[in-house]
């Protein structure tokens, strides 16, 4: 394991992680993605799939989690269990949205894109951080459990989309449906689909609703 994914502040251990940034360069962008890896993944592994929606102009922002890992436990382990990582985590989704606003995109242009565990802290972030952004994708993870922490003020809309496989092993339907459940609670445009005979992937039909965002973006 590469001695810089190391934690260097125990009290925040995302801090000093790099920020991978890929697809058009930040200051000619007209839409930025938030990347978000798994478990055991890497802000280069998540930034690879993205190439599968790139399109002219859409700059990709993925931050690195300390050891690989946003938090250390399951997302359905007590919340506290899962501290100071998550909350780290969530301020490193932050962090990636504010270089996105220094180069000139605003947040009605950031998408919020996360995979697995990265799906987890991509919905943790939306809860704790709500305001109106141009989209997000939350796929095959969910909220995790128990966590209280929620700022004030709206999603405004957000369109967001939450996908999972039937016969995902690492989260269930129902935790992803509660996760859209209280999204929408923060006014976000929600979006759940299921994929029958799918497990923990990334499936067509998500790739193909991450295509039809960002052309929208891209057209406004």
């Amino acid at each position: 394991m590469s001695e810089r994914f190391l934690p260097t502040t125990p009290e925040d251990p995302h801090r000093d992680q790099p920020l991978v940034t890929s697809g058009a360069p930040l200051p000619a962008a007209d839409v930025g993605v938030v990347l978000l890896h798994g478990r055991g993944e890497s802000a280069a592994s998540i930034t690879r799939v993205a190439e599968e929606f790139y399109r002219h102009g859409v700059a990709f922002l993925a931050p690195q989690a300390a050891t690989y890992t946003w938090y250390p436990h399951a997302y359905d382990a007590p919340v506290d269990a899962n501290e100071p990582w998550l909350t780290s985590g969530v301020d490193a989704v932050a962090r990636a949205v504010d270089t996105a606003g220094d180069a000139g995109l605003p947040p009605e242009r950031i998408v919020v894109f996360g995979f697995s565990q990265g799906a987890c802290l991509a919905a943790a972030f939306l809860r704790r951080r709500p305001r109106r952004y141009g989209g997000a994708f939350v796929l095959a993870g969910a909220l995790p459990v128990g966590d209280a922490c929620e700022a004030a003020g709206s999603l405004d809309g957000t369109p967001v989309f939450c996908g999972v496989g039937e016969n995902d092993p690492e989260v269930d339907v129902d935790a992803v449906e509660r996760t859209g459940d209280a999204l929408a609670e923060l006014d976000a445009d929600v979006t759940l689909e299921t994929y029958p005979g799918a497990g923990h992937r990334i499936t067509d039909g998500e790739i193909a609703a991450v295509d039809a965002r960002l052309d929208d973006l891209l057209e406004k």
